[in-house]
């Protein structure tokens, strides 16, 4: 039976006056795949920022794994086992090398080559330019260095801000077949988005609209909501 791996409750925030989120709960189960669904100025980014401890709540509580992370430092989530990948990914300035050894800092540096190696079997195209700079390839490849990156300190919870930003749609897939093999392992996974594609991994969805979570439920609870087909899919009938 899957047990909760983390939870926010009640989360509220903003930017100084201005309240963007209102009382938002979120939950993620061991080795589940949850996907925040909403459009853009939905509060997502402020929803995943609050988790990080990037931006501090105004009210509400933060568990992971049964510790109250609610005011910990964002150094402090990382080491307890949750990863962060922002839209933008990685560092552009840095080579490929370097960003995946950032995600790993926390690691013991013989694990983290065992690890290193891993992720470049996992990804070949940036295997082979490991000095390279990130600024130096597409931007298909940049996420796969942001993946990597993400994925190199073994956590327990990957949260990941817009993946599919920037992306076409062959490179959107490609992200989401990688992701699904590492799901695949027990990873567990909460993935802020607006492309629909990602309800491929989703074994629970949440919507966000206007800094309040209004849907929680399975793919096809979704799907099974006319008004929520209409808003997400475009579609009726």
């Amino acid at each position: 039976m899957a047990s909760e791996i983390f939870s926010a409750k009640n989360l509220q925030t903003g930017y100084g006056r201005v309240q963007v989120l209102w009382g938002a709960d979120l939950q993620v189960q061991r080795a589940q795949t949850v996907v925040l669904l909403g459009a853009n100025g939905a509060g997502k980014t402020t929803l995943i920022k609050t988790i990080m401890g990037l931006i501090k709540p105004w009210q509400g509580e933060i568990v992971f794994e049964g510790a109250d992370l609610t005011h910990a430092r964002t150094d402090k989530r990382v080491r307890a086992g949750i990863s962060y990948m922002s839209e933008i990914g990685c560092f552009p300035g840095l080579s490929i090398d370097e960003n995946i050894r950032i995600g790993g800092q926390f690691t013991p540096a013989e694990r983290l080559r065992e690890r290193m190696d891993e992720l470049y079997e996992v990804f070949p195209a940036i295997a082979t330019r490991r000095k390279a700079l990130a600024s130096s390839l597409s931007g298909g490849q940049r996420k796969m260095v942001g993946i990597a990156k993400a994925l190199a300190g073994d956590p327990k919870l990957l949260v990941m801000d817009e993946p599919s930003a920037g992306l076409s749609p062959l490179f959107v897939q490609e992200v989401i077949q990688v992701l699904g093999r590492f799901r695949n392992t027990g990873l567990s996974l909460l993935i802020a988005e607006q492309n629909i594609k990602f309800l491929e991994l989703a074994d629970h969805v949440v919507t966000l609209s206007g800094g309040r979570v209004g849907f929680s439920g399975t793919v096809e609870a979704l799907h099974a909501d006319d008004a929520l087909r209409r808003a997400y899919f475009g579609v009726t009938g």
